[in-house]
């Protein structure tokens, strides 16, 4: 291994984070980074990693909870890089993935920090889950800010029977789609 490219691949969760730290330092020759979770496996930029690798090549992903944040996911996505012939590197756990099936300590480390992993994801969602229960439980709006008030809502849905919900959703500035949503609400 080695003879062919180091790639690197990062991913942060959101749009509003950076991945700069990741790979800080490193030495590559082309970097895949998403914006996106790790659930699942369907995110562009490690789809793209996945097609772009070839035998040879060397894949340094920070750590592994930024490969995959499940288990299954995680060793198949290993196991499709070194059947492939392409080595993968955890940078943050110190292990390196080749195909030898000889190292089976990396093989046991490798599942015992994807459940892990997956557990922190669990726990992340668990509390966001308990937090926003409490939010609404003291009143707190979730979500975005409404485009019309109570009080724009309840004279939109008198106007609505006789007057063009066109113009209304002008005079209002919002679209139709939000001034029907508007005049179904309860």
């Amino acid at each position: 291994m080695g003879k062919g490219q180091t790639v690197g691949y990062t991913r942060v969760s959101s749009v509003g984070q950076n991945t700069a730290r990741q790979l800080d330092g490193l030495s590559l020759d082309k970097v895949f980074d998403d914006k996106c979770s790790g659930s699942d496996t369907n995110r562009p930029a490690l789809q793209a990693m996945l097609s772009h690798v070839r035998e040879g090549d060397t894949v340094v992903v920070h750590e592994i909870s930024r490969l995959a944040r499940n288990t299954s996911d995680l060793l198949a996505l290993v196991k499709q890089l070194t059947d492939k012939g392409v080595a993968i590197t955890f940078k943050k756990e110190g292990l390196t993935f080749t195909g030898d099936k000889a190292n089976a300590m990396n093989q046991m480390l490798l599942t015992m920090l994807g459940a892990v992993s997956a557990f922190e994801l669990s726990m992340i969602n668990e509390r966001r889950a308990e937090g926003q229960a409490k939010a609404r439980a003291e009143g707190k709006h979730m979500g975005r800010t409404a485009k019309l008030t109570a009080e724009q809502i309840a004279s939109i849905r008198l106007r609505a029977a006789t007057e063009s919900k066109t113009s209304l959703a002008v005079e209002y500035g919002v679209s139709r789609a939000t001034l029907y949503a508007a005049i179904k609400s309860v």
